[in-house]
């Protein structure tokens, strides 16, 4: 599990930063129907070297720290 802190409408992003042990993911999508979910789960295959259909997102689908299952 990764634990994800989600900046989306952000101008610095796309981007993936890992601090104190989290992940903080910048997206410029708006959190409106999912598009910053959506967002995030592109750049956290990317960031893993994963395809997208194996990063899943556990927990936290309307919060701003998300909790997602990577699988290799």
């Amino acid at each position: 599990m990764v634990s994800v802190r989600v900046k989306p409408g952000s101008k610095k992003g796309p981007l993936v930063e890992a601090q104190a042990g989290e992940l903080t993911v910048y997206v410029r999508e708006r959190a409106i129907e999912g598009q910053a979910n959506a967002a995030v789960i592109r750049l956290l295959a990317e960031h893993f070297g994963v395809p997208r259909s194996r990063v899943e997102l556990v927990s936290g689908a309307t919060s701003r720290v998300k909790r997602f299952r990577i699988t290799r």
